[in-house]
């Protein structure tokens, strides 16, 4: 509590009393001084008293009109205080914006003593500059009789989460064409044995005896079987590259920015049928971040939010592992690999000394498997894939999000992906359009999009392997088309029997 100008006289003033009463020895003074004194601390008292209803009575509420907004965005914020009966006293309150945020006037109501209004409210347009999740702060209330003034936090908060500023109309599709059902939908249910019955068929040879429906077959006079509906959870892993060639593209419409909005539209489809969903992000040094497959709400909010944080990393900077991470992902090095084997293999021998034809005759299949091992220690990508997948029992649909930068590298990490029967999708986005000037020449552009395609198509002509297109709508739809206004509508002739047997569907 602070005393106001007022109360600082009337205390000075009884100060001077009673030093006036020691030195002059004049009792009256010291009662005057006593009677002041006595009449301040009575006043403290009923400050005090009011100021515990009017904090009773008041209602405070911090109310953005959009809790979900993007980088850069203005957002009006209405900031209210409503009391249920007037107040003898005058009060202000500002909103406890958060530091990222800024308030194109200052958010503070007020309301004087004595005022026959009971509720007081103001709404400033509030930018927010920067992504993240922002936490307001408890609304500050300031109140005074004019003789004494206090200060406190009361009200409800309210949190807005920023994110990144959208991409123009993202494009997911196939050579041009944009898929028509939505990506990452499968169904939920089959018929087989369960528990709810869905269908009654004839018995054909190869049923067993217990699928039988006797009621069923008593009553129809043959033998018919019950079938039921069984429900499939599909786990699935998202795997998101988001090294230093993911940031390449304006501002805001990054590969990865288009890789994102496709990912986090995935992850919607994925929640609709209450599929388990794990994350794996690669950033230039390996794995930076993993969630484990569940199918919780929890589940689904962390990995959105790790998402809408994905930045590109630096090739010179480390990621924040923990150490569970390292410890889990730690690739194996080549040199690593040799120490461990050769001294299994040539117990007592140095790798120098050892040159039995036992030795000889193994030694190619470890310099093969060293081989296998530095390109997985160089390769980011299919090195997460493969430890990924290693502590990963039962079949998983594989998500790949990422860019055609490095074809082979993609094709050894969907090759890791799809083994053991596994199913794999990989979203691709085509590095010409996020150039420089990449879609000026028209002649360079469609040929380079061309060898993407052809990528594309590689594949998506594996087995279980499903390779989609993502990127800027518009750009991709402006490239197709100036391409096929100077080819008169006339298709373009393959440039090698290779790429002719690759696109022999034809191409947008």
């Amino acid at each position: 509590m602070y005393l106001e100008r007022r109360s600082w006289g009337v205390g000075i003033v009884a100060i001077l009393l009673a030093a006036l009463a020691v030195v002059f020895t004049q009792p009256i003074a010291l009662v005057g001084s006593a009677l002041v004194g006595g009449w301040l601390l009575a006043r403290q008292a009923l400050f005090l008293a009011e100021l515990e209803r009017t904090v009773e009575s008041i209602s405070i509420a911090q109310s953005p009109a959009r809790t979900s907004v993007r980088t850069g965005e203005t957002v009006p914020v209405t900031l209210t205080a409503t009391l249920e009966e007037a107040t003898p006293l005058a009060f202000d309150v500002r909103a406890g914006l958060p530091t990222g945020a800024r308030a194109t006037v200052p958010l503070v109501v007020s309301a004087g003593a004595e005022s026959a209004t009971t509720s007081v409210e103001l709404t400033a347009d509030v930018a927010w500059p920067t992504t993240g999740r922002y936490q307001f702060d408890d609304a500050t209330m300031t109140v005074t009789d004019g003789w004494f003034r206090e200060t406190l936090t009361v009200g409800e908060t309210a949190t807005v989460t920023v994110e990144p500023r959208g991409t123009g109309l993202v494009h997911v599709g196939e050579g041009g064409t944009r898929v028509s059902t939505a990506y990452g939908a499968h169904r939920t249910h089959r018929s087989g044995s369960g528990l709810q019955p869905t269908e009654l068929r004839e018995y054909v040879p190869g049923d067993t005896a217990d699928r039988i429906d006797w009621k069923a077959t008593a009553r129809l006079g043959t033998p018919h079987v019950r079938e039921y509906e069984t429900e499939t959870d599909r786990r699935t892993l998202f795997v998101v590259d988001h090294r230093t060639a993911l940031g390449m593209g304006p501002r805001a419409e990054t590969k990865l920015a288009y890789l994102r909005e496709a990912a986090l539209a995935t992850m919607a489809s994925t929640r609709q049928s209450d599929d388990p969903i794990g994350l794996l992000t690669v950033g230039d040094d390996g794995v930076t971040h993993r969630i484990d497959p569940l199918s919780t709400p929890e589940q689904y909010a962390a990995i959105r939010r790790r998402l809408l944080e994905l930045e590109p990393t630096a090739p010179d900077r480390m990621p924040e592992w923990t150490a569970t991470d390292v410890d889990h992902y730690r690739r194996p090095t080549a040199a690593g690999f040799r120490r461990r084997h050769t001294t299994v293999a040539f117990e007592g021998e140095s790798e120098d000394e050892d040159e039995s034809a036992f030795a000889t005759a193994l030694r190619p299949f470890y310099a093969e498997q060293r081989t296998y091992d530095e390109r997985l220690e160089s390769d980011p990508l299919s090195g997460a894939v493969q430890m990924a997948h290693k502590n990963v029992h039962g079949s998983i649909l594989t998500i790949i999000f990422t860019d055609d930068s490095a074809p082979d590298e993609l094709r050894e990490t969907v090759e890791l992906a799809r083994r053991n029967g596994n199913r794999v999708t990989v979203m691709l986005t085509p590095t010409v359009l996020y150039e420089t000037g990449g879609v000026a020449d028209i002649d360079r552009a469609y040929d380079r999009y061309l060898d993407f395609e052809e990528l594309r198509r590689d594949l998506a002509a594996m087995d279980r392997v499903v390779a989609l297109e993502v990127g800027p709508d518009d750009r991709l739809s402006s490239l197709l088309a100036s391409r096929r206004a100077d080819d008169d509508g006339a298709p373009r002739r393959p440039r090698s029997p290779a790429h002719s047997r690759s696109h022999s569907g034809g191409h947008a």
